[in-house]
């Protein structure tokens, strides 16, 4: 499809559903580029505060809401109203929003879902999820990519993967977030965006760990490098394509969540080398750590599917308190040698 023909078909009223810190951003950024703009969720109270206060003050203060940003408590209302919707909650929350959402969505809308990481118990992919809701009666999308709410919310350069095996459709949703130093980019690998998006998480609270330790650059380095080498291993697995994880919705990800204390996942891993507990370290951090909820789910579908993953197995060894953050290092450092495309 063409520019010009996609610019065609506008995406205008969009809702968000998510009002933590990164839907919020999204909302405030689709405002800023003039989309009537609907955001929900699921606390009611914090709905009145934002909608009296005109910004996120607990997740994303300072960046106060667009005039076209209007909040809504109703989530029927919410979906109704809008032209496209896009989903930014918690994986683990995906499959009941999904499911609340259904009553209410019309033939010909579509779903964006900027959600990163694994179904729980399940092990599925976002869009695995999404078919199993909702079958494949509606186009959908994929966003991932190197993103840090704070600084999308304060308009500084962000640039993202936009996914659909439509690819006419992920042209539409391109087009509707580019713009105002943001820039999409379009793929038609799902599975590769979702996979990046996913497993960085695990990864970051492994780099996260041996900084707190404080074993150094070279370690920082070599880790994200075989971590991404983990990520290509299932990706490709799974069906996605290697030239995805080079990409933001893989190594940009993955550096960015590595290596920046603005991520909850490397907080948590630099937590958990101080001593600290898996629950004083949720206490500490105040919002979801993806990483904590998605790895046994990625060790799990990786396992299933012969992949060898060590780095991801260690951090879960850890979160689950079989080892020390210590213990889970020398189990990685005394590993044996082997090829590097492996």
């Amino acid at each position: 499809m063409s520019p010009h023909s996609a610019a065609e078909q506008q995406i205008e009223r969009i809702a968000v559903l998510g009002a933590g810190s990164f839907g919020t951003a999204l909302a405030v950024h689709l405002a800023r580029r003039g989309h009537p703009t609907l955001l929900w969720g699921r606390n009611a109270g914090q709905l009145r505060e934002l909608e009296q206060d005109r910004e996120n003050k607990e997740y994303l203060p300072g960046c106060k809401f667009p005039k076209n940003l209007a909040v809504e408590p109703d989530l029927g209302r919410a979906v109704a109203g809008a032209d496209e919707v896009l989903i930014a909650v918690p994986s683990h929350a995906l499959h009941e929003l999904l499911d609340a959402m259904k009553p209410h969505l019309r033939p010909g809308q579509g779903l964006i879902c900027a959600c990163k990481g694994l179904e729980p118990k399940t092990g599925r992919l976002v869009h695995e999820v999404f078919e199993s809701v909702l079958g494949g009666a509606y186009r959908m999308a994929v966003v991932s990519g190197p993103t840090f709410a704070r600084e999308l919310g304060q308009g500084l350069p962000t640039a993202v993967t936009v996914a659909s095996a439509d690819t006419a459709y992920a042209e539409q949703v391109v087009n509707a977030l580019h713009g105002g130093g943001f820039r999409a980019y379009s793929s038609d690998d799902v599975v590769g965006v979702e996979v990046g998006g996913s497993v960085k998480n695990v990864l970051a609270i492994g780099v996260g760990i041996a900084d707190g330790i404080g074993l150094g650059a070279n370690t920082r380095a070599a880790l994200i490098t075989r971590g991404l080498a983990e990520i290509m291993r299932l990706g490709e697995a799974l069906g996605g394509r290697r030239e995805t994880f080079m990409g933001l919705a893989g190594l940009g990800d993955l550096v960015l969540t590595c290596t920046d204390n603005q991520s909850r996942n490397r907080r948590m891993g630099l937590a958990l080398a101080q001593g600290k507990t898996l629950q004083q370290a949720l206490a500490e951090i105040k919002q979801v750590v993806e990483g904590v909820r998605v790895a046994p789910e990625v060790l799990h579908r990786a396992q299933s599917l012969g992949v060898d993953m060590p780095i991801t197995e260690q951090v879960v060894r850890v979160l689950a308190g079989e080892i020390s953050p210590i213990e889970a290092v020398k189990n990685l450092a005394t590993r044996p040698p082997r090829a590097e495309r492996h």
